[in-house]
């Protein structure tokens, strides 16, 4: 049996199941304080006997298994896990083997093992929620140099019209400042949920994306693209991506049908905790730092 942790900004998501993605239990704690959420994690998984616990965490993360900083949270925002060990703490309480990346890179791994891109050897899996983030696998691995991908925070073109100063706090206008949850929250005064017939919105959101998703292609040449988070349940905004996406590349490139190449998970709202029951099973087969 394999232990999963999808550790968000807004909650934690603990699973115990295999390989295959099969979950046995489950539970969803509220992210507070590290005393608070991972004393209810901790205590979640000592009711079961455990191989591994792989953990897919917001980030900024230490993915450097040279660092000695490795296993922790890092530059976040939420200040009460600034530097928190959560790998460390998890290995004190069990004594375990512990994949570690971060949420994002989960769920690319997942969706590229028994998702939208099973039978591919690369993708990137794309959130765009309360912030945006990217995991990429290449050549079957996931993408890992210096650190872990940061492609949420990319400079893009402000479109002309568009007056909002931004809401990243380290960045202002980039990607993530211009085109997340809170930024369409804060730019048109109501949430995502409740502009649904705005048209205007989700023309915009996908002009940020498709600019995103050129370079990410020009790149990293992906075979699929999976875009996921509660924004993009807006399925409208898919296509205005495609119109603007078409518009940028001007034929620069040959790219399969883009109804079929940027698509929605495979595992829905799962690939994150399925993600992560992979890293787990990796860390068990010594694949990678634990």
């Amino acid at each position: 049996m394999l232990g999963a942790i999808e550790a968000g900004g807004t909650k934690f998501v603990c699973a115990v199941g295999d390989e295959r993605g099969n979950i046995i239990d489950r539970l969803q704690i509220p992210t507070t304080v590290p005393e608070e959420t991972m004393t209810e994690v901790i205590g979640f998984f000592k009711k079961h006997s455990l191989n591994a616990i792989g953990v897919g965490s917001f980030g900024p993360i230490d993915v450097n298994s040279e660092s000695p900083n490795y296993g922790m949270i890092t530059t976040t925002p939420k200040l009460p896990w600034r530097n928190y060990p959560i790998v460390q703490a998890l290995k004190d309480a069990f004594s375990l083997p512990i994949g570690f990346n971060t949420d994002v890179n989960a769920a690319a791994l997942g969706e590229a093992t028994l998702g939208a891109a099973k039978g591919l050897d690369s993708c990137i899996y794309i959130t765009v929620g309360t912030g945006i983030g990217a995991g990429a696998v290449v050549q079957g691995k996931l993408l890992q140099g210096l650190s872990h991908p940061e492609m949420g925070h990319i400079l893009v073109r402000r479109h002309h019209n568009d007056k909002y100063h931004g809401k990243c706090p380290y960045h202002k206008d980039c990607l993530e400042g211009l085109a997340a949850g809170p930024a369409i929250e804060e730019r048109w005064g109501k949430k995502g949920i409740d502009l649904v017939d705005q048209k205007e919105v989700w023309d915009l959101e996908g002009y940020y994306i498709a600019q995103a998703l050129m370079q990410y292609i020009l790149i990293l040449s992906p075979k699929r693209i999976i875009l996921g988070g509660g924004v993009m349940k807006q399925k409208q905004v898919f296509a205005s991506i495609y119109k603007y996406l078409q518009e940028l590349l001007n034929d620069y490139v040959t790219l399969p049908e883009l109804k079929t190449y940027i698509v929605s998970p495979g595992l829905g709202d799962h690939a994150g905790i399925t993600g992560a029951l992979l890293l787990a099973h990796q860390a068990v087969k010594g694949e990678i730092q634990s």
